[in-house]
């Protein structure tokens, strides 16, 4: 059912379920796993010198981590695991990617680091939705 399956990732409480369920829709189906992360432009400009170079650099840490840890548990599972940070607007990097490597499914979180309003679906979400003319499962 599956082959490629591209789960994004903010390092939030809903990424990490959205990663658990990816790792194991991929070890189900034995299907290459592709995470992303984005330093989200529209909040951090791209930087110059100075501190705004500094947090972004944090961030792309961040970033890294996150992937890091999602190699480990597809390591664990024997989930052959592609990974890419980039900078951009969220959604449009996701959508990108998932055309580039042809994901038959998008997983992602309902909500991201930065939603403040619990009963309703992150921007991210939505818009990847609206926009990537294939399935994406949120979870």
């Amino acid at each position: 059912m599956y082959d490629v399956i591209l789960v994004g990732t903010d390092g939030s409480g809903s990424a990490n379920r959205a990663v658990v369920h990816a790792l194991e829709l991929a070890e189900r189906y034995g299907a290459e796993l592709h995470g992303i992360f984005v330093v989200n432009t529209a909040r951090y400009a791209e930087p110059a010198l100075g501190s705004v170079e500094l947090v972004t650099h944090e961030i792309e840490e961040a970033g890294g981590g996150f992937l890091d840890d999602i190699e480990k548990r597809a390591e664990d599972l024997d989930v052959e695991f592609f990974r890419r940070c980039c900078h951009g607007r969220p959604h449009v990097e996701i959508v990108r990617h998932a055309d580039e490597v042809d994901a038959d499914v998008i997983v992602l979180g309902y909500q991201g680091q930065s939603h403040s309003q619990r009963e309703t679906i992150g921007s991210t979400a939505d818009r990847v939705v609206r926009t990537a003319g294939r399935p994406t499962l949120i979870v």
